[in-house]
């Protein structure tokens, strides 16, 4: 209920203050497992990839946000799963693939922490998305969070990551490669 009412008040406020244009919607699947990756320019990031789809998108956040006065009450209920900075959090991956294997959806900025050049990317989305039968779906942020300057949400095909399914660390590097092309291909296109 709570994320709802949240979605749809961030879905009109981005709308009003910037121009929100929202692209490919269809594309990820109604039903199923499905990670979303996207580019991380702002804090605001989350709701704005969430806002536009009728499923719930469950986030990986930093552990830090959970012990913030309002924040830290919010969005454990609005889905959100603690991560330790800095290193493998086991519980996160855990939770992770229970969502998986119940069929819901997990948004992931494969950057790990808001970047405007996107030239690091973190292996987790690409290590979640071989190893579960997620739908991968590329995202691109398209714009500036400025007032009345037009923002673009654009979501891609699913991508074919089967011919990576089988080797080891570097097959998740490569895998991150292509999901972080994909992604910065889309946000180049919709610019």
């Amino acid at each position: 209920m709570l994320y709802t009412v949240l979605k749809n008040i961030f879905y009109f406020l981005f709308k009003l203050f910037y121009r929100l244009e929202v692209v490919g919607k269809h594309h990820v699947p109604a039903e199923g497992p499905v990670i979303l990756c996207a580019n991380h320019i702002s804090n605001m990031d989350p709701p704005l990839v969430g806002t536009a789809l009728r499923r719930k998108v469950h986030y990986l956040a930093k552990e830090e946000l959970f012990n913030k006065p309002v924040i830290g009450w919010a969005i454990p209920k609005l889905g959100a799963i603690p991560v330790k900075r800095g290193g493998v959090s086991k519980d996160a991956i855990r939770a992770g693939f229970q969502l998986f294997k119940d069929g819901k959806v997990m948004g992931i900025f494969p950057e790990g922490t808001r970047n405007s050049d996107s030239s690091a990317a973190k292996k987790g989305a690409a290590m979640f998305a071989l190893r579960t039968e997620a739908a991968v779906v590329p995202v691109a942020i398209v714009g500036r969070y400025k007032l009345f300057e037009k923002m673009k949400i654009v979501y891609g095909e699913p991508m074919d990551l089967s011919s990576f399914k089988s080797g080891g660390s570097e097959v998740l590097e490569e895998a991150t490669d292509a999901i972080m092309n994909r992604i910065r291909e889309m946000v180049k296109e919709h610019q």
